[in-house]
This record gives C-alpha cells, structure tokens and sequence, in this order.
C-alpha cells in the first residue's frame, strides 16, 4: 500500500494528464456524429478524384431541396381552398335591412311604398347569396376552383362567382329595374351596405391541413439506381443529377447500413483519431514547450478550450442548423492561447481542433480551409493585443478573410454569383462581432487558471499601482533601481525578441521585498552609514538575502501573478552575496559559502535571464567612479561573464549569441546614462 501510495504521490501530475487525455478524448467522442462516414469527399463543381464508382446496393435518388420546395409551391398555388357557409347571414342581413329602413322610411320622401322597397330589396338579397358573400378579398385568381362546405354538403365554385360585399352597389343596378334604381338605388345602396353580412368564411385550418396532406404525399424521390450501376467515372465533374446520386448514396450510406455493430467499430475509429489528436498535442507541449507540458493548469487551460469550440461548433450544427456554422468564433481560440502562450502553440492547437471539426460540419473541405486560413490570419495579424484597436483592426482582417474565402469557393462550384446565399456573409459579420468578445474572455481566463497576459501586464506596468507606489514612498532608492533595470532589461528583449512588455513588469516588481527594511539597502540611504557593516556579515548576508523572501511573501500576497513572482525568485539565482563573504573570510580566515548564497531558482527563461543581468549591471554601475565607455564596458563583461561561469544561465535556454547582444544593449544604455557633459560657465 505504502509504495503504491509513493507511486501516486511521485507521478501526480503525469497521472493526471492521463485522467484528462480520457476525460477530453470520451467528451469529444460523445460529441461528434454517430453516424457513419461516407468515404468520399466530393465537392459540387469539382471533377471526380476517384476510380469509377458503382453502387454497392440498390437505392432511391433523393429529389435536392430546391426540387422539393418548387413541388410544395405548386401544391399551395393549384390547392382547391374551402370554405364554410353561415346560413344564418342572409336572414340576419334581412332584419338589419327591415331595422334600418323603419329608422329612416317616411311616406313624404319615398316614391315607393315601404312594402315595395322590402320586396325589391329582397330580390337584390336572393340574387347576392345565391352562391354566397364573402367580406375579405383573397389573393386568388377569378377561375380558381373553390369548395363550398354547407354541412355535410360540398359544392364546387369558381372565386369570381363569389358576391363581394364591396361590390353591393354594382349588384343592385343589375337586379332590379332602371327605374326602380332611378327611385330607390341610392338608398338600397346605403342600407344594404350596412346591412349585408358575409355568408361564406375562409376554412383556413382544414384548407392547411389539406395542403399538408398533399405535401406530406409528396414523392421525395426521383427513381432508383440499381445495385452494380455506373454512378459516376473518374475525371467526371460533379454536378447536376451527378451530384444528387453521390448526395442520395450518402445519405443512405450513413441512415441504412449502421447497425449496432458497426456503431461499435465506428466508435473504436473515433476513439484512435481523437487519440491521435490529442497524443500529438501531448508531443507537441513535452518536445517544444516543455514550461508548458510541466504546469498542469496551462495544460488544462488547452484541452478545456479545445473541448469547448468542438461543444459550441456541435451545438450550432445540430440544435440551431448547419447553415450558422461560421458564426462560431473559432479563431477566439488562437488568439487566446497567442495572448497566453505563443503564436506558433496558438496555430499548432487550432489546426488540430479544426481536424477535429471535420467530423462535425458539412462541406468540412471548405470549413477546414477557411478556418486554417482565418487562424493563420489571426496568428499573423493580431499583437500587443492590450491596444484595443489593434484587436478591432485584426478582427477585420479576418471577417475580411472569411468572406472572399466563401465566395473563391462558392464561384468554384456554381460558376456565377446568381445563387450566392448573402445572408453568409452575415453570418461571418458576427463571427467577427463575436471574436471581439476575447478581451473580456481573457480577464476571465485570468481569473479562473491564474494566466497572465499582456492586458494585466499593461496594468501592472502602471507605476500608479498600490504596490509601486508603497514601494516608491519607502523605498525611493529601490524605485528608481527598478525603474532603471526595466528600462535596461526592455531594451534588451527587445533587441533578442523576448517578452519586453512581461520583463519591463518583473523588473518594476522585483525588489519589493526590500521595503520592510528599506534603509538597510545603500541605495535607500541618505548618509553613508551602512547600519549592516556594524553586524556580523553572516546576519548582514542573511538580512540581503531575505529580501528575495519578503518580496514573494509581499507579491502573493497582492496576488500578483506566478509569472511576476519568478523574476523575484530568479533574480539573484544562486549568487554569492559577495561583499560580505569577502569581509567574513577576511576577518576570520574562513568563511562557509553556503551561508552567503542566494537560494535561487537560477532563471530559467530568457526574461529572467535578461533581468539578473540588467540588475547586476546596473547596481554595479553605481559603484563606479568617473564611469568612461572603457570602464563601463570591461564592468559589464566581467558581471554577465561571472555570472556565465557560476551556471546562472544554465537553464535559461539563451544563447551565447543573444548573451552578447545583450551585452551590446546594456554597453550604450549605460553610456548615455552616464554620458560627460558640457560644464558649463557660471
């Protein structure tokens, strides 16, 4: 028990990088179709790459969707309507008509009789519900054949033999006599009009259901091809009927020929592709980011944002449609891992996730291509992603990008511009719309796996910061050092390509462990008494060395990030507090190193590297007395060469070649800092 308990407790972190390689490989399988992969990829317009193809069984040729929506055209337009009959409209009409006519009838104004103008106005009510009067007006073409359901009775009609109530007037004239109209046209008119009530209603819901009916009967098929059968030769362009047989055999090839045992297979094909991805990833981080490989958290931080773009991508596919696949903003995921990482892990991890994704989308040829494009894009065009016009003017680009990608491809395959689908072009808007949404996603990746960016770097750079600003009211000796080391160490990134922005914040921060006991530290005080030459040198080595202690304590508690405590840690490396070790050997005659010794890390980045050398340097500098090019030159030489023979750069992963460049950059800063000047008369 014991040693399987040793076992578990010396290879943690390797187990756990298993536990997640499966946890990551199981999610993504379970995301990803379950239906089998058609062989072939074949894409409209392009010639056929493959040997002649025959078909391995007999099936139906599907009728593609423009067909079949045409069909459900013709079926609404030729559909025989139906409507329903009131049979209480017309007698209702009759005693509105009786009603309005005793409120207005008197003897001295009409010509005619009331008992006349009643039967005249029922003639004209005979001859308009004769075959039924409707109020609302149809987008129906006069001969269109109608069905009139009274009860249980359907009677044909033509929609022109249909009364519209708009029309009373006209029908009047018709109906009865010139001079009946001359005396009683006028009123009849206005009475009717107010009193004639539609007998005949649109049956929309069983008119719906009908048409539903017809479309639900609607052949989606177009013939058979029989197994054996010549579907397409090689050199072949696939298109027209061509393209909707591979379309057919495909969807059959994935619908019918599954069963649960091929599904087994299927998932034990998913299972070492998926495997393979992610094992390249694995290769990738242990082979070339080694930093990377060994944090558990960062690796983490790559597989949960791998894991998420295949989630949100599969979501979209299946839940909203395939068609808003490019709103997806996958290239959020180079440009997080860039801001985070490097550009080259950033494009090595979106090419595999795009691979991935291939299994999920359709037309995955095109998606695959427009997406390694848009992320090499991405990878080229987005720096110092702390300016925020940087990140809008990139995000443009790539929008950019997308959309002339589309239309190369569409124009491929269809030949014109005449079908173009515009609303795609939509659809890649706010892909870019939603890529802007990375600064915010970048504070909260922050957040959650204590990263590091250049947008928190930018801030912590602020010397108006609480910490740095605590450090310059008490230490204003140790401010100005560190303003003058990150100076220094920025210029030397610079000039070899390191992370100026990530080094300029480590050297502001890396003495803060001073500030406890500021005066004990020369450039803190204001005379020249030197409170540790009057201890022993062991307690003055000792009390130099804590302060890289005291400023990992002071830094954690800020919480400032990992990143930025490692320039403290490292910035000393093993050194030899010199100085007092010299002093103790010479007044007793022997003296124990270890006890003068920094207690490291030794750097174990180019960063850190830089910083221990423009620290040294410039503390060093200091010293000098009537400082001259020649001096300042053979000092440097012999700080950055001692510090090489003692192994400070041992882990560094610097060259000797950048070492001197460095030493050229630190040579003419300290020249124009320490320049002669003109004195000038009084």
């Amino acid at each position: 028990m014991k040693k399987i308990f040793t076992f578990l407790t010396e290879n943690q972190s390797h187990i756990y990088k298993i536990f997640l390689y499966v946890i990551s490989t199981v999610l993504i399988i379970y995301l990803l179709p379950k239906a089998g992969q058609f062989k072939y990829d074949y894409q409209k317009g392009k010639p056929w790459q493959y040997e002649n193809l025959y078909a391995p069984f007999s099936f139906t040729i599907k009728k593609d969707k423009a067909t079949i929506e045409k069909e459900e055209t013709r079926i609404r337009e030729t559909s025989v309507p139906y409507f329903n009959v009131d049979k209480s409209a017309k007698e209702s009409s009759k005693q509105e008509f009786n009603y309005l006519l005793d409120q207005i009838y008197n003897d001295t104004l009409f010509d005619v009789s009331k008992v006349e103008t009643i039967r005249i106005s029922e003639l004209v009510l005979d001859d308009i519900y004769k075959t039924g009067v409707i109020e609302k007006i149809y987008n129906y073409e006069p001969d269109r054949l109608i069905y009139i359901r009274n009860d249980s009775e359907f009677s044909e009609a033509t929609y022109n033999q249909l009364f519209h109530i708009q029309d009373i007037s006209k029908k009047i004239k018709s109906s009865i006599s010139a001079q009946a109209y001359n005396e009683l046209g006028t009123v009849l008119g206005k009475l009717l009009g107010r009193a004639v009530k539609a007998n005949i209603i649109l049956d929309a819901k069983f008119t719906e259901e009908t048409i539903a009916a017809e479309i639900t009967n609607v052949n989606p098929n177009r013939g058979v091809v029989e197994k054996g059968g010549r579907i397409i030769a090689k050199g072949e362009v696939v298109e027209g009927q061509k393209y909707q047989i591979l379309n057919s055999l495909k969807d059959e090839y994935q619908s019918q020929i599954w069963n649960k045992s091929n599904y087994y297979w299927l998932i034990i094909g998913y299972t070492l592709l998926v495997s393979l991805v992610f094992l390249m990833l694995f290769l990738f981080l242990k082979k070339y980011r080694p930093v990377i490989y060994a944090n558990n958290t960062k690796v983490t931080f790559i597989f949960f944002n791998v894991v998420l773009m295949v989630l949100l991508t599969t979501i979209v596919v299946k839940e909203i449609g395939a068609e808003y696949v490019y709103v997806v903003p996958l290239c959020i995921l180079p440009l997080m891992l860039k801001a985070f990482f490097d550009p080259r892990l950033g494009l090595f991890v979106h090419v595999l996730t795009i691979l991935l994704l291939g299994f999920v989308v359709p037309n995955s040829f095109e998606f695959m291509f427009l997406q390694i494009i848009a992320g090499v894009v991405t990878i080229l065009t987005v720096s110092e992603l702390y300016r925020r016009a940087n990140l809008f003017i990139s995000v443009g680009q790539i929008t950019m990008i997308y959309i002339i990608g589309y239309f190369a491809f569409f124009i491929i395959q269809e030949g014109n511009i005449e079908a173009m689908e515009w609303t795609t072009f939509g659809y890649f808007i706010l892909c870019g719309l939603a890529t802007l949404f990375a600064h915010p996603l970048i504070y909260f990746y922050e957040k959650i796996f204590g990263l590091v960016s250049d947008v928190s770097l930018l801030e912590l750079s602020d010397t108006n910061t609480k910490l740095l600003k605590e450090l310059a009211n008490k230490a204003p000796g140790t401010f100005h050092h560190s303003l003058n080391v990150a100076n220094l160490a920025e210029a030397a990134a610079n000039e070899i390509g390191a992370n100026s922005m990530l080094i300029r914040v480590g050297a502001l921060y890396h003495d803060i462990g001073k500030m406890p006991n500021p005066t004990l530290f020369t450039e803190n005080q204001v005379n020249s008494v030197n409170t540790l030459n009057e201890i022993d040198p062991t307690e003055s080595a000792a009390i130099i060395i804590d302060h890289v202690i005291n400023g990992i304590e002071i830094a954690r508690k800020h919480k400032l990030p990992d990143r930025v405590i490692d320039f403290i840690r490292t910035h000393h490396g093993t050194s030899l507090v010199y100085y007092f070790y010299k002093k103790e050997l010479d007044t007793k005659g022997e003296a124990n190193m270890e006890d003068f010794k920094y207690p490291g890390p030794i750097p174990f980045s180019k960063e850190t590297a830089i910083l221990m050398m423009a620290d040294s340097v410039e503390a060093a500098s200091k010293s000098l007395k009537e400082p001259t090019s020649s001096k300042i030159d053979t000092f440097v030489e012999k700080i950055i060469n001692s510090q090489l023979e003692q192994g400070q750069f041992l882990n560094a992963n610097i060259t000797l070649k950048e070492i001197q460049l460095i030493k050229k950059v630190l040579k003419k800063k300290l020249n124009n800092i320490y320049h002669l000047r003109v004195e000038y008369p009084e």
